[in-house]
């Protein structure tokens, strides 16, 4: 038997993922695939688990429910996570990722200073606005919503 919570939570995530390709398209003109496996960007997929998972669970158990309190709880944490302290590791990824260019600029310059160029930047595209975070628990309790609504009684 398949868990329709846990299939609800992952058809919200594989949605936000296919969504975030043609956003960007209509955003930038070009088409980015690897956007279907990256993080960031709209609609987050972690707020479309969260809230499709949490919708779903108001809908079949009530929000009385310990289910529903428990997964309210998380998907609170998870989107605060998203917006927040992700958000912030990505903001720090792109000062690191300036000061490590402007080193990369000082050494050319003196040939004497010893310098190790590094392989890769720090991935800067880690967390959400709460724009993407917003849209993506939207998506979730429409996915959510129809899930419960097509489940066989």
């Amino acid at each position: 038997m398949v868990n329709r919570a846990l299939t609800t939570a992952l058809v919200g995530i594989g949605a936000a993922q296919l969504l975030k390709i043609p956003l960007h398209y209509k955003q930038t003109g070009s088409w980015d695939w690897k956007k279907l496996f990256g993080s960031g960007d709209m609609p987050s997929s972690h707020s479309s688990a969260v809230t499709s998972i949490t919708t779903y669970v108001a809908l079949k158990n009530g929000i009385s429910s310990t289910d529903f309190g428990i997964s309210s709880i998380f998907g609170l944490i998870v989107m605060y996570d998203a917006m927040g302290i992700r958000w912030q590791a990505g903001q720090t990824a792109i000062a690191v990722n300036d000061m490590y260019e402007q080193v990369e600029k000082l050494a050319d310059h003196h040939p004497d200073f010893a310098y190790k160029k590094r392989d890769k930047e720090l991935k800067e595209m880690l967390g959400h606005m709460p724009i993407e975070v917003g849209g993506g628990a939207l998506l979730g309790i429409g996915i959510g919503a129809l899930s419960h609504l097509t489940e066989k009684r």
